[in-house]
């Protein structure tokens, strides 16, 4: 397999640590979707990395997508639960923390662009949705080692992709003084190879 992505792309190190964690062997293909040259869109028409190419050629994008395919290929380590409500709920944190992530790449476009086409209403409503889900997910998290309990899985994944680049790229946030509990999730995560290995640059 091939994964094609970025070094700055928090949706690429998402799938990079799924890739990790199940101890999958891929090549991965910098390539950025910005760029004049990028070949990316005769792989996914959307723009967009990452993209996984399979063996038989096939692609595969949207990193929700891909960390799930990913899951089913290897039955080590199993991030995503079965079936039923523990598998909902960890589709949910993902959803939460990618949705993070599309606020955070939002306000940091639209901060890239000239100061007089730059919508500051825009890069508040932004802001708010991360200062919003960040609130629900130290309320969810409350005491417990991992998002959903006792064991590691795609929540933390997730998580951990979201709170890393709210570092790289809206340092000002400063989530760390108002939610410990992520504070300390976000440093057990770093722990493991998977996270340290693939820290964004750029």
């Amino acid at each position: 397999m091939k994964l094609i992505g970025s070094l700055t792309s928090p949706y690429v190190r998402k799938a990079r640590i799924v890739l990790a964690e199940k101890k999958i062997e891929y090549d991965f293909v910098l390539d950025n979707p910005w760029n004049a040259d990028t070949g990316v869109t005769r792989l996914n028409p959307l723009g967009k990395v990452p993209v996984l190419v399979l063996d038989d050629d096939s692609t595969l994008f949207d990193s929700r997508v891909i960390v799930e395919y990913l899951d089913g290929v290897s039955p080590n380590n199993r991030l995503l639960p079965a079936a039923g409500r523990e598998r909902i709920r960890t589709k949910r944190w993902e959803a939460l923390a990618d949705g993070v992530l599309d606020a955070a790449v939002a306000a940091f476009l639209e901060a890239k662009r000239p100061k007089k086409e730059q919508s500051a209403s825009w890069i508040a409503r932004q802001r708010e949705k991360i200062d919003r889900s960040l609130e629900m997910m130290s309320e969810e998290l409350g005491e417990q080692p991992w998002c959903n309990g006792n064991a590691f899985s795609l929540a933390d994944v997730a998580v951990g992709a979201a709170l890393g680049y709210l570092d790289f790229r809206l340092a000002d946030i400063k989530w760390r003084e108002r939610h410990a509990n992520l504070a300390r999730l976000f440093d057990e995560l770093m722990a493991r190879p998977s996270f340290a290995e693939t820290v964004p640059q750029g």
